[in-house]
């Protein structure tokens, strides 16, 4: 079986999940920080390169999961795997944020939308090989019309 240690955690500005930005056209642009733990600096070497990074987190106040999530904007059930919802069969978040500089173990980045004190599984560079026009948006392109 799969067992994980956080590599640090986040310092965002949100407390609990109902200060967090949810749903279509929700901006993420809170200033945060990725706060490594001294063993993994190393691991960060070269990072600064990237403009944004994948971060891999824990939902480590999410105790349990459900195979169907409402979300706030929809009225119709999807299944869990086709949404963001934390109650998930194993806890991990991924977020896409933006480097604004590193300063030894602390990542200074914008467009966090995790918790504050939420442990930090993996950070890996974001490199995108699918061109813009071959994304779908799924039952989220739905949605978006409807509020047009």
């Amino acid at each position: 079986m799969f067992t994980s240690r956080p590599i640090g955690f986040v310092s965002s500005p949100y407390q609990n999940t109902n200060e967090v930005p949810k749903g279509p056209g929700a901006k993420h642009e809170a200033d945060g920080v990725l706060k490594i733990l001294p063993e993994f600096e190393a691991g960060l070497t070269d990072i600064e390169g990237f403009s944004h990074l994948i971060v891999l987190w824990e939902f480590d106040r999410s105790r349990d999961f459900e195979l169907f999530a409402s979300p706030p904007f929809d009225t119709r059930p999807h299944g869990v795997f086709a949404t963001r919802s934390p109650r998930r069969p194993n806890p991990i978040g991924l977020t896409v944020v933006e480097l604004r500089r590193r300063e030894g173990v602390e990542l200074h980045v914008r467009g966090v939308d995790m918790l504050d004190g939420t442990p930090i599984l993996d950070i890996k560079p974001y490199l995108s090989s699918i061109p813009p026009e071959k994304l779908r948006r799924g039952w989220l392109a739905e949605v978006e019309a409807r509020q047009r």
